[in-house]
């Protein structure tokens, strides 16, 4: 699972998630509101946060369709600047 930081930034860019309910890894982002212009600056945001760079493969709709596949995007990331 992923790391607080990660579900607090993620939460941020959907405004139909209401604070009380669970962030699960197969929630389709933008049925929670996530749009084009969120997509965009979530991706700074994790950019920033992380000091990762999404490579130009990992910037597709299906990245950002869940919350899974979006934390195994940024974590594998980290993977490759730590090893």
């Amino acid at each position: 699972m992923w790391d607080d930081r990660f579900e607090e930034i993620l939460r941020t860019f959907l405004p139909f998630l209401p604070p009380q309910e669970p962030l699960t890894a197969d929630t389709e982002l933008k049925d929670l509101g996530m749009d084009s212009l969120g997509t965009v600056q979530l991706l700074g945001t994790l950019e920033e946060t992380y000091q990762v760079r999404f490579l130009d493969s990992a910037l597709t709709m299906d990245t950002f369709r869940t919350a899974g596949v979006l934390w195994e995007t940024v974590e594998g990331m980290l993977q490759r600047t730590t090893s």
